[in-house]
C-alpha cells in the first residue's frame, strides 16, 4: 500500500525535510549570535537535538547545515512560475513570482537569512555554498522555463534567461542583506528594481 500520493513527499522524506530545516534554523541562530568561526558542528547538532552522525547525515560541514535557510524561498520562486501559463514567463512574470515568493515569507527565516547573507562576506565556506545554491537555482530554473516553453524553445535563450533573471534575484537579495539598519531596504523593492534594469538592458 503507498504511504503517499503520486509525486507527493511521503511521511518519512517530510519528517527529514523538516529536520534538516530545524537543524539549518538552529545553526543559522548560533551563526548570528557568535560567528561561523565559533560555532562547532557539536554544538549545532546538541542544539538541534540530535546526534552527531544525526548531523552528518544531512550536512557535509557546518556551512552546508544552513542550505535549507538559503533555499526555500527560491523553492517559492519556482513554484509559483511553474503554477504557470504554459508558455514561456515574461521578464515581469518572473519579477511579480518573486515578489510574492518573498511576500510570504516566514518572518523570522527572513532575518535568518540576512544574518547568513551577511556573514559569508567574512566566511569563503559559507560564500561557497551561497554561490552553489545559487548555480543550481539557476539550472532548476532552466529546466522550470524550458517545461513551460515546450521542445521548440531555443536552448540558448532559455540558459541566457535563466542565468539572468536568477542573478538579478540574487544581486537583490545580497544588496538587501547589506543594507544599512538606518536606511532599511525593501528586499521585494529592490528585486522589482533589479528586474527591470535587466528588462531595460535586454
Amino acid at each position: 500500500m503507498p504511504t503517499s500520493e503520486p509525486g507527493r513527499p511521503s511521511l518519512a522524506e517530510r519528517r527529514r525535510a523538516e529536520t534538516r530545516l530545524d537543524i539549518a534554523r538552529t545553526a543559522a541562530r548560533l551563526f548570528a549570535d557568535h560567528g561561523t568561526a565559533e560555532v562547532t558542528a557539536e554544538q549545532i547538532a546538541a542544539a538541534s537535538g540530535v546526534g552527531l552522525r544525526t548531523f552528518y547525515r544531512y550536512a557535509r560541514t557546518k556551512q552546508d547545515a544552513v542550505e535549507p535557510m538559503l533555499t526555500t524561498g527560491a523553492q517559492r520562486w519556482f513554484e509559483t512560475i511553474a503554477a504557470g501559463p504554459r508558455r514561456l514567463p515574461t521578464l515581469g512574470e518572473l519579477e511579480a513570482a518573486a515578489v510574492r515568493a518573498l511576500s510570504i515569507a516566514d518572518g523570522e527565516d527572513f532575518e535568518l537569512t540576512r544574518g547568513l547573507l551577511r556573514a559569508m562576506e567574512n566566511d569563503p565556506a559559507l560564500r561557497d555554498v551561497w554561490h552553489r545554491i545559487n548555480l543550481d537555482g539557476e539550472r532548476e530554473l532552466r529546466t522550470v522555463l524550458a517545461e513551460l516553453a515546450g521542445p521548440d524553445a531555443d536552448p540558448v535563450r532559455l540558459r541566457l534567461l535563466a542565468a539572468a533573471a536568477a542573478g538579478a534575484i540574487r544581486i537583490a537579495l545580497e544588496e538587501w542583506a547589506v543594507a544599512s539598519p538606518s536606511d532599511p531596504v525593501d528586499p521585494a523593492a529592490l528585486v522589482v528594481r533589479c528586474m527591470r534594469a535587466l528588462g531595460a538592458g535586454i
